[in-house]
C-alpha cells in the first residue's frame, strides 16, 4: 500500500440506527468479542438493543451513547485487523471517549460504563421539557455567538453555542425560552435555516453543570493512561498526549462547546492522507465537506463501508 497517514474520527450521538454493528459482529470475531465485553460491563444486552431495538429504547441518551461507543470500537479494531493504525484521533462529544479508548487511554469496559452513566447523568440534569437546541444553519458561527448573548441579554435564562460544527453549522443550546429567543434572532439575522431538535436534554450548556460535577467523581476513580497517539479533545480544539489532561477534557466537555470546526483544522495541519469516520453513519464525513471539501473522508461502520474503504486503498497502492 502507497505511504498513509490516517485521522480516525469518531460519531457522537445522532448516528444511531437500529442494526448498527450487526453484521460487523456476524463476520468478524474481533468486533463480536467487542459486543460481548459490552454486555458483560453493563449487565445487560446491549448487543441486542443495537441489533434489535426496539427504537424508542435506542435513542433514550442513556442507551445510545454505550451503543454508539461499543460500535464504533468494533469497526475501529476491525480496522486494527486490517492493519489500519491511525496517527491520530478526535471524536464528536461522545465519540472522544472512542478516541481516548482507540488510542490507548482507558480501558474498555471502563470507557462504556463511564459513557452509560454520562449518558444518564445528562438526561437527569435538566427536567423533561425546560431544555433545548436547535440548529443554525447558514449563518457564521461568530454571528450565532452574539445572537445567543443578545438572547440572553432580553430575556434571561440560558443559551449558548453547543456544537461549532461546520461553517455553516451551529447548534445551540439552553432553556426553552431562551432558545426559541435565539432562534427567532437568527433567521432575523438571515440564518438560511433553524430547526429545532429532537433531543431529550441541552447538551453542552451551563445547564448540564450537574451532569459534569456526577462525571468528574466517575472519571477520577478511572485509570488514564498516556495516549500511544494525540488526541483532538473538543473543548480546547488541541493536540493532547497528557493523561490528566484527556481526563480534564472529558469533565469540561460536559458543559463545553464542541469546537470540531477548529478540531478538524487542527488536524488538517498535521497533513493526514486519509481521514476515516469509524462508527455508525456519516455526519462527520458531512461535516468535513462543509469544512474543507479538498480532504479525502473514509467511513467505516459496517461490513459495505469496509469493503469500499479497503477497496480505495487498495487502489491507490
Amino acid at each position: 500500500m502507497s505511504e498513509r497517514k490516517l485521522a480516525f474520527l469518531f460519531p457522537g450521538q445522532g448516528s444511531q440506527a437500529v442494526g448498527m454493528g450487526s453484521d460487523l459482529s456476524e463476520k468478524f470475531s474481533v468486533a463480536k468479542q467487542t459486543f460481548e465485553e459490552a454486555d458483560e460491563a453493563l449487565g445487560f444486552s446491549l448487543s441486542k438493543l443495537c441489533f434489535e431495538g426496539p427504537e424508542e429504547q435506542i435513542k433514550l441518551t442513556e442507551f445510545t451513547q454505550p451503543a454508539i461507543f461499543t460500535v464504533s470500537i468494533a469497526a475501529q479494531r476491525v480496522l486494527a485487523e486490517k492493519g489500519f493504525t491511525p496517527s491520530f484521533v478526535a471524536g464528536h462529544s461522545l465519540g472522544e471517549y472512542s478516541a481516548d479508548v482507540a488510542a490507548g487511554v482507558l480501558s474498555f469496559a471502563d470507557a462504556v460504563k463511564t459513557v452509560r452513566n454520562r449518558g444518564r447523568y445528562m438526561q437527569e440534569a435538566v427536567p423533561a421539557g425546560e431544555g433545548a437546541m436547535a440548529a443554525i444553519l447558514g449563518l457564521a458561527p461568530e454571528v450565532v455567538i452574539e445572537v445567543c448573548a443578545k438572547a440572553v441579554g432580553e430575556l434571561g435564562g440560558v443559551v449558548s453555542a453547543a456544537n461549532l460544527n461546520s461553517p455553516e453549522q451551529t447548534v445551540i443550546s439552553g432553556t426553552v425560552a431562551a432558545v426559541e429567543k435565539a432562534a427567532a434572532l437568527a433567521k432575523d439575522a438571515d440564518a438560511k435555516k433553524v430547526v429545532m431538535l429532537a433531543v431529550s436534554a441541552p447538551f453542552h450548556c451551563a445547564l448540564m453543570q450537574p451532569a459534569q460535577d456526577r462525571l468528574a467523581e466517575d472519571l477520577r476513580r478511572l485509570s488514564f493512561s498516556p495516549p500511544s497517539l494525540p488526541v483532538v479533545t473538543n473543548v480546547d480544539a488541541v493536540l493532547t498526549t497528557d493523561a490528566e489532561g484527556l481526563r480534564d477534557a472529558l469533565v469540561r466537555q460536559v458543559t463545553g462547546s464542541v469546537r470540531w470546526v477548529e478540531s478538524m483544522r487542527r488536524l488538517i495541519e498535521q497533513k493526514p492522507t486519509h481521514f476515516i469516520e469509524v462508527g455508525p453513519g456519516r455526519v462527520l464525513a458531512g461535516l468535513m465537506r462543509q469544512i474543507d471539501r479538498s480532504q479525502i473522508v473514509l467511513n467505516v461502520g459496517d461490513e459495505a463501508s469496509l469493503e469500499k474503504t479497503l477497496a480505495a486503498f487498495t487502489a491507490a497502492s
